[in-house]
């Protein structure tokens, strides 16, 4: 994060997609794990959808960003091309449907792991997903959208914590994703030692925050331009009115 405290917002672009398959491994490494923590689970719940049982979405899931490295195909996404969550969605179709035998316990690369996949927290998670009608790719889009905002949601508190302010940070958690009643900023003052004023002003720049960094997730994966931006935040909307 930069020291104006404005989400690093261009840095993060379809650069970062573009240097995952670039020449430098450490480089390329780096990128693909700050992508792959952004995208695994909604790829794994897409596959559990498919009606994989838990082992094979976590096999499956994996084999898939291994062949995602090993055949390059990270060289074939593009700004122009759309989004690239519906590119990395689109891969995943295409090997569920052709390739995944071979690939299902992940014997291409040696074994390794190319994404740390937590397991029981992946169930644990897909086991709270609200049973749907909504086919695999709507709860694709959701899951991708509700990502979004838990890693902007994680980063704040990281910061908050960072800046001695986590006290400050768990008293507001309730109320980031909209106002709070009438009477929340009255009662929870005291407990700060701050004015309800104060922690209103406090309370308006975490928001602000907030939606900075969710700005910043949305763009590392969009093309330039803040316009782009707003069309994927505006989607985003769309996607958890549902």
């Amino acid at each position: 994060m930069n020291p104006t405290g404005k989400a690093d917002f261009a840095a993060t672009r379809w650069s970062l997609v573009l240097s995952a398959h670039a020449g430098d491994p450490e480089a390329a490494g780096q990128a693909l794990e700050e992508l792959c923590g952004t995208y695994w689970y909604p790829l794994y719940a897409f596959v559990r959808r498919q009606g994989r049982d838990a082992d094979e979405a976590r096999d499956l899931t994996q084999s898939f960003f291994a062949r995602l490295i090993e055949k390059r195909w990270l060289a074939a996404a593009a700004p122009e091309k759309g989004r690239f969550r519906t590119f990395l969605l689109t891969a995943l179709s295409h090997f569920l449907a052709n390739e995944w035998i071979r690939e299902r316990r992940l014997k291409r690369g040696g074994g390794h792991q190319f994404v740390a996949l937590d397991a029981a927290t992946a169930e644990e998670r897909y086991r709270l997903e609200p049973a749907d009608t909504a086919t695999p790719e709507v709860l694709f889009e959701r899951r991708w959208a509700l990502t979004v905002l838990e890693n902007a949601f994680a980063a704040l508190e990281s910061e908050s914590r960072a800046s001695g302010r986590q006290a400050l940070f768990n008293a507001l958690r309730p109320h980031l994703a909209g106002d709070p009643d009438a009477d929340a900023f009255a009662a929870t003052a005291p407990s700060l030692g701050m004015s309800e004023g104060a922690l209103k002003v406090a309370a308006h720049r975490l928001r602000r925050r907030y939606g900075e960094l969710v700005r910043a997730e949305i763009g590392r994966t969009v093309d330039d331009g803040p316009a782009a931006g707003d069309v994927e935040l505006q989607h985003l909307r769309e996607v958890l009115r549902g």
